[in-house]
């Protein structure tokens, strides 16, 4: 991941109900949520919630695929890696960290 996509990756969850939807696909798994269910457990309108997922798709950080009549979204993980990756790549100076940093979010 290069500084220009930790950028866009940090300025879209650089805003509530974004960070609240991802860490929500986050907890989902590879199976994801659909679109109103999201709407429903962050509490916005079906068209908010529309701008905020474009967000976070073109930041890379979430996927969408469709299902019948309904769009399921789910977390990019190797994205969400690489971001906290390259966040902690070079922690403490080279020394090894008082608190270790776990990079592995989890495996998929």
């Amino acid at each position: 991941m290069n500084a220009n996509q930790v950028v866009s990756a940090l300025s879209a969850l650089a805003q509530d109900h974004r960070l609240a939807a991802f860490r929500l696909l986050v907890e989902a798994g590879e199976g994801g949520i659909a679109a109103g269910k999201i709407a429903e457990a962050i509490g916005v309108p079906n068209s908010s919630l529309s701008f905020h997922l474009t967000q976070l798709s073109e930041a890379g950080l979430i996927a969408q695929r469709r299902n019948g009549r309904s769009l399921i979204y789910s977390a990019n993980y190797a994205a969400m890696s690489a971001l906290m990756t390259y966040l902690t790549d070079n922690c403490c100076a080279g020394e090894d960290c008082a608190a270790p940093v776990n990079t592995t979010i989890c495996e998929v």
